[in-house]
């Protein structure tokens, strides 16, 4: 044994000789003194026991949050992404309802289609549909949407799919009439980005026409190129010129989200 322990345990056994031979005001006195001492130092341990036990918990807690917050951020973007598809369907069954009433009511001989292609190049120009000459298409047909608004010509035919010239291509003419008024014009396609709301013109309108906002258009027959009374759309606004009157006119038909549509392939039946 080292000497410093060797007298450190002579020490030790010292002070109990010591403190037993006390009397025992004395012995309590010692105890009094010692627990005085040591107490703070037990309480403080106490407390930061408590306050270790206490952190552990709220970190515990907080893992416990964020998972149920990762959680519920997952469930919330999957019921948006089934309240987008429902949207989507229920959209789809709308315009799917409407063109079957369409097709029943119309008193032209009409092939359904479906839009299967759009050119990023050609917006608001052309579209294609999955109907051709095998299933009695043919070049320069009227095409309508479900609503009944008037859409587009064919222009180029193959055996299972057209392209079809839109209204809003600035190509495009239309002879057209104003309802409500003796007003006659030529319709033409504009310019428009993609994503774009569409818009018409209603060309060579008599200077000072009788020609109000949501007064509606239709064709008027004159040409032959398309069958007269399909409704074109509805006058947004008109501006008188030096010779001419023009109009602005909002379609009747949704080109960005067009996706049945409708071939006129004989004349109206009586």
């Amino acid at each position: 044994m080292r000497p410093l322990n060797f007298i450190a345990l002579l020490l030790f056994l010292a002070g109990l000789v010591w403190v037993f031979t006390r009397s025992e005001t004395t012995v309590r006195e010692i105890q009094r003194t010692y627990y005085s001492t040591v107490s703070p130092l037990i309480s403080r341990g106490t407390d930061m026991e408590k306050y270790a036990k206490d952190f552990v918990a709220e970190v515990d807690h907080s893992k416990d949050l964020e998972e149920r917050l990762e959680l519920a951020l997952r469930e919330r973007d999957r019921f948006k992404l089934i309240a987008s598809r429902i949207q989507e369907l229920e959209l789809a069954n709308n315009e799917l309802r409407g063109a079957l009433n369409f097709q029943k009511k119309t008193n032209f001989d009409v092939v359904g289609a479906q839009v299967i292609r759009r050119q990023p190049l050609t917006w608001g120009r052309t579209i294609e549909i999955n109907r051709g000459a095998k299933q009695n298409v043919g070049v320069s047909l009227t095409v309508v949407a479900g609503n009944g608004g008037l859409v587009g010509r064919i222009y180029q035919l193959g055996d299972d799919v057209s392209s079809v010239k839109l209204i809003t291509d600035e190509s495009s003419r239309v002879s057209a009439r104003v309802e409500g008024s003796t007003e006659m014009g030529i319709l033409e396609g504009r310019r428009a980005n993609f994503g774009e709301a569409q818009r018409l013109r209603l060309r060579y309108l008599s200077k000072n026409a009788n020609v109000r906002r949501g007064m509606k258009v239709y064709t008027d027959g004159r040409g032959k190129l398309f069958p007269a009374n399909i409704p074109i759309g509805t006058i947004e606004d008109f501006e008188s010129g030096p010779v001419a009157g023009e109009a602005i006119v909002i379609p009747a038909v949704d080109f960005q989200n067009l996706k049945t549509v409708f071939v006129i392939s004989g004349t109206p039946q009586t």
